[in-house]
């Protein structure tokens, strides 16, 4: 069955029609709308163009409306309250101000920043309910453009113009061994000179990943990679277990086990990452993302 609405009929005409309705005169129900009377009229006699029958009888400049207008105005409220509760219920399903955001990130973000921001938003926003969802940086920025998650914290992605970005801090790539190993004592790593080492790393798809690539690029040789590992707490104790070196961000230096060791690279190694807060454009009006932008700019100085 094919169903046809004259284009006349509007949702805001149906609105003004209800405002009339209420106030019985133009000059109140333009009022209320914030609307002028000329628009009210115009509206109003549209709807009787679009549905072809009077619903109001002209006594002088007054119109008073007829059983039909009741109709119409029955009608309408039943209309207007349920495509307003389809709006709400489709930006539920969208993530769009609904009562929680769901936040993705990168594993080496949940031990500092990840908490910081969460309870940022639950003074900001105690309502909202935040859920995590930890990935590398290809999984959630997939995620992110499938509506799986609002919004994610990780590396700044490159050539994404759908997204809109706000950087948290930069945190600069190190060399990651084993305590006691001769690297430790060295105050620089020049990783040109570690050709014959063991190393483990992150699966590809992480930022810290296509760090390591560039820096053994730079080197000039490709490391012989014994085990790869899907998070960086995983890693980190591979390295502990003297599995292989590696290539940690900075950032983890608080968090690493006791038995690895950070030491710098030489500055032509040097690969800085930046860490930001990515989200859809298309949402950047989302009172919840606005909240979580909000707290990330606060918390943008103790972070970096």
């Amino acid at each position: 069955m094919h169903l046809h609405v004259d284009e006349d009929i509007t949702f805001r005409r149906l609105e003004i029609l209800l405002a009339f309705m209420q106030t019985g005169n133009l000059t109140r129900a333009a009022e209320m709308l914030e609307i002028s009377p000329v628009s009210v009229h115009r509206a109003l006699h549209a709807l009787e163009a679009g549905l072809r029958c009077a619903l109001f009888r002209h006594e002088g400049r007054n119109l008073h409306p007829t059983e039909a207008a009741q109709a119409l105005a029955d009608v309408a409220r039943e209309v207007l309250r349920t495509m307003a509760e389809g709006i709400r219920s489709t930006r539920e399903v969208a993530g769009y101000s609904s009562d929680r955001i769901r936040i993705g990130s990168l594993y080496s973000l949940t031990a500092r920043t990840v908490p910081k921001l969460v309870m940022g938003m639950k003074l900001r926003m105690p309502d909202i309910q935040t859920e995590l969802v930890l990935g590398s940086n290809a999984d959630l920025l997939q995620k992110l453009r499938d509506g799986a998650v609002d919004a994610v914290l990780m590396g700044t992605p490159e050539n994404a113009p759908d997204l809109e970005s706000q950087p948290l801090f930069e945190d600069d790539i190190c060399f990651a061994t084993p305590v006691g190993s001769p690297y430790c004592a060295m105050e620089q790593i020049d990783l040109a000179a570690c050709a014959n080492e063991h190393f483990v790393t992150l699966s590809e798809g992480f930022v810290t990943y296509g760090g390591f690539v560039d820096a053994f690029r730079i080197a000039g040789f490709t490391p012989n990679v014994v085990m790869e590992t899907a998070d960086i707490f995983s890693l980190m104790n591979l390295v502990a277990g003297g599995v292989g070196h590696t290539l940690l961000p900075g950032r983890v230096g608080g968090i690493m086990p006791q038995k690895v060791q950070l030491v710098p690279l030489q500055p032509r190694y040097l690969m800085r990452q930046t860490i930001s807060l990515n989200f859809l454009r298309t949402r950047e009006r989302d009172p919840n993302l606005l909240a979580l932008l909000a707290v990330c700019r606060a918390a943008k100085a103790e972070l970096g």
